[in-house]
């Protein structure tokens, strides 16, 4: 596992990128320091990345390992991508493929996202919020001009700048994302984005890929609760766990 972390990204100087939230997780975990490992490992024990609000972070994830999007404030929307490993970023999660097979709906658990090569790449094992978006982008620079705001960060941003090191090379690069805890369409009667502090969604890698989650920036109109906050991603979960990987903020 190599994260790799944005140019800007808020660290306490723990490697936690926030002071505020004590970290109590599963025992014996691993937290990530400022310096991540030069070569990939797999995780005998939990490790858990914080995602600065408004940031990205990109981590590799061996098939069978266990993962987790945490929300740790409440009504935060998490773009996430996926690629599978030496293909030069060309085999990817696909919403469009993953559609199809599951006729449109948004996945639940037990379910498999799919690849544009037409190959589960993701299972959902665990979800506390069940409401997800696989029909709308990532939120990008262009948007944000458009509406008169210059230098916003965005999602497309911060997938294509921790993709970097992997060949990505613009956000023209960027694939459609899953978006985690988005109620877009509006598939129930939740809010727009209905995850409480502590919620997540648990996936089970079926191959070996690189993932990259974007803490959505996007915050005009009272989207993400109109206070964008950080997120936790936790690798290697142990099958049937119940604790969410990280103390819970306020």
């Amino acid at each position: 596992m190599r994260p790799v972390w944005p140019t800007g990204s808020r660290d306490s100087g723990n490697g936690f990128g926030i002071s505020s939230i004590p970290f109590m997780a599963f025992p014996n975990a691993q937290y990530t320091s400022s310096s991540p490992p030069s070569t990939p490992t797999t995780p005998t024990t939990p490790t858990t990345h914080i995602i600065p609000a408004s940031h990205g972070l990109a981590f590799e994830v061996k098939a069978g390992t266990r993962f987790r999007v945490v929300d740790l404030y409440g009504s935060q929307v998490v773009d996430f991508a996926a690629w599978v490993q030496n293909t030069d970023l060309r085999e990817y999660l696909s919403m469009a493929y993953t559609r199809y097979h599951l006729s449109g709906a948004t996945p639940t658990v037990g379910e498999e996202l799919w690849t544009n090569n037409d190959e589960p790449i993701l299972r959902i094992v665990e979800d506390t919020v069940k409401v997800h978006d696989m029909t709308f982008m990532s939120c990008f620079p262009k948007m944000y001009e458009k509406a008169g705001v210059k230098g916003h960060r965005s999602c497309a941003g911060n997938i294509a700048e921790v993709m970097k090191p992997y060949g990505m090379k613009s956000v023209l690069d960027v694939t459609d994302p899953f978006n985690i805890f988005q109620n877009t369409p509006n598939y129930t009667l939740k809010p727009l984005a209905p995850s409480k502090p502590g919620d997540y969604i648990e996936f089970e890698a079926l191959k070996d890929i690189v993932c990259a989650a974007s803490c959505c920036p996007y915050d005009l109109n009272g989207f993400n609760g109109g206070r964008v906050t950080d997120v936790a991603v936790v690798i290697g979960v142990p099958a049937g766990s119940s604790s969410t990987g990280v103390s819970i903020g306020s």
